[in-house]
């Protein structure tokens, strides 16, 4: 039975019996259609928010076997759901390019989904439509500034670091010159376009208080120098009230429901390899407002988006997560150690063992933020005992909780060991979660307590032209800055070839980009991009619909 026959089978409820289960009020609901609604910000209650128990989904190293952490999400949602307790699960939404590249859709999968999946998968409510206008409405402004002979700020265009976005993996339009066409056409200049998830914008939608911070924040977006070399912000432009009109929408959470008729909260939805992986703060905030458990996942594994999560999330929002749930399955550790994926059906205690040394750096990872994890095996139908049993020995030897997770075969119900150990894990957690650098420190020494501490790196060594952009940003005055480091999700190096636990190892810092309005810098590793390609086969090639409206492929 494939994700759509399952989805089809289940006749979902209307969004306001969803609402219902919250104690939200139909007044509050903004309905987008009879399955997904708008939250306005005014639900969220700090006082809620300080006795709710926040726990953080997170993973190994992904390979393309696949881990299952939005799955495991779900499912753990509807599992605590099973155990008598209110949870919420708050989830980032898909791109675009994802959806149409190498992953798919991003909704769950078997009897964890979310629902509508179709909807959720593509437009949506439109929040990656606004963010995209608005990036670009401040692109334009930059444009017909530096065009304007009467009223422009001498922005030298060759200083501009501020591109366009879409959301679509394009490689075409990563690094292009615009403004063509003669005079009329503008000054001629070097630019390109980053993917929508790794715009400024979308890290301001994720990280903003309410709509008054978010204008705030679109105001402090550097955008590139004058000729006397003087710094260029949004606000200089007047831009942010008119970015913050397009965002009045997309700054609303969106209520949707699992398969299993549980709540389910979805917003914003940053990359995790290249920006900060998680979804927004006011969506968190509106989950823990509502319900006594809130599940919420990072971006790929440990080493990205629970860093991420932690250090820039949850010091900006003061929030600490109750429990850490790592996310593993027996075939992609195979895969780490050393097993093709052709083979990662056959049972091999030998390389299974071999990769459990990719799912130890992890767990020595959110050791290190002090915080009780509890390991979660995705199980499929090739998983062996003696696989099993190999994984749950280890656990065992180094003290960390592990369960079994059948929530893509039985949804709730095959991740009722987990929500019982997840629920076990949080009622020890006594303290707040101890991050991995002060702000305080140099940006650089951030840098290596990230790359040392968390993936086991032994030196960063930056470039030339890195070296003169951090001299620049700190010069302006973001020193103090958290780091949303930019790096491969594919190894725990910045070499994806490197696969389980590489040793011995450097990180190897091309260029700085800067994001002052979202609060943070960003250090690019390797050859990391902020505009993906697609594969050679893409997904789309797979997506069809018929006569009668229905859509095959997408899942």
């Amino acid at each position: 039975m494939t994700d759509i026959d399952i989805a089809q089978k289940v006749k979902a409820n209307h969004i306001k019996k969803i609402a219902e289960k919250l104690d939200i009020k139909e007044a509050h609901l903004e309905y987008y259609g009879n399955e997904k609604a708008k939250l306005p910000l005014d639900l969220i209650d700090e006082e809620k928010v300080d006795h709710s128990n926040l726990i953080l989904v997170t993973a190994i190293t992904p390979t393309p076997a696949g881990e299952g952490k939005t799955t495991t999400s779900i499912g753990l949602n509807d599992g605590l759901n099973h155990i008598g307790k209110k949870s919420v699960v708050v989830l980032r939404e898909p791109s675009l390019g994802p959806v149409f590249g190498m992953k798919g859709g991003a909704t769950g999968g078997g009897w964890s989904q979310v629902i509508p999946m179709v909807d959720i998968n593509l437009h949506f409510t439109g929040d990656f439509h606004a963010i995209a206008m608005a990036n670009n409405l401040l692109a334009a402004l930059i444009d017909n500034n530096i065009q304007n002979r009467s009223k422009n700020l001498g922005i030298d265009p060759r200083t501009v670091i501020w591109k366009r976005c879409m959301d679509m993996n394009d490689r075409s339009l990563r690094n292009i010159v615009s403004s063509l066409g003669g005079k009329a056409g503008g000054i001629p200049s070097e630019t390109g376009f980053n993917i929508t998830a790794a715009s400024e914008i979308m890290a301001i939608l994720c990280l903003c208080k309410n709509l008054e911070n978010l204008q705030e924040m679109c105001c402090n977006i550097y955008i590139g120098d004058t000729f006397e070399g003087k710094a260029v912000y949004a606000k200089d432009l007047n831009a942010s009230g008119a970015m913050a009109v397009l965002l009045k929408d997309a700054i609303k959470p969106n209520l949707v429901q699992t398969l299993e008729g549980n709540p389910a909260i979805i917003h914003g939805g940053p990359f995790a390899n290249i920006a900060q992986g998680t979804n927004s703060i006011i969506a968190t905030k509106m989950g823990m407002s509502l319900g006594d458990y809130v599940v919420t996942e990072a971006g790929f594994a440990a080493d990205l988006g629970a860093e991420k999560f932690l250090n820039i999330k949850c010091r900006k929002a003061n929030l600490s997560p109750k429990a850490v749930v790592i996310v593993a399955t027996i075939r992609a550790l195979k895969y780490h150690g050393g097993l093709p994926l052709d083979r990662l059906t056959e049972e091999d205690l030998e390389a299974l063992e071999k990769g459990i040394p990719n799912l130890e750096r992890h767990i020595e990872s959110i050791q290190s933020f002090g915080l009780p994890i509890v390991v979660s095996i995705n199980a499929f139908k090739s998983d062996t005992e003696a696989e099993k049993n190999l994984i749950y020995v280890y656990c065992k030897k180094i003290g960390v909780p592990v369960a079994l997770s059948y929530g893509w075969a039985e949804g709730g119900k095959g991740c009722i060991e987990l929500a019982e150990k997840v629920v076990a894990a949080a009622q020890t957690c006594e303290s707040k979660f101890i991050p991995t650098y002060e702000l305080e420190d140099s940006s650089l020494t951030k840098i290596e307590k990230i790359c040392k501490g968390i993936y086991g790196a032994n030196n960063v060594v930056l470039t030339d032209k890195a070296k003169k952009q951090l001299n620049k940003f700190e010069g302006l005055g973001y020193g103090k800055l958290p780091i949303c480091m930019a790096k491969t999700q594919k190894s725990l190096s910045d070499n994806e070839k490197l696969l389980g636990r590489p040793r011995n190892f450097d990180i190897h810092i091309r260029e700085f980009e800067i994001a002052a309005g979202a609060g943070f810098i960003i250090p690019i590793a390797g050859n990391i991009l902020r505009m993906p390609g697609l594969p050679l086969t893409p997904s789309s090639e797979k997506i069809k619909i018929d006569g009668e409206g229905t859509i095959s492929g997408l899942f």
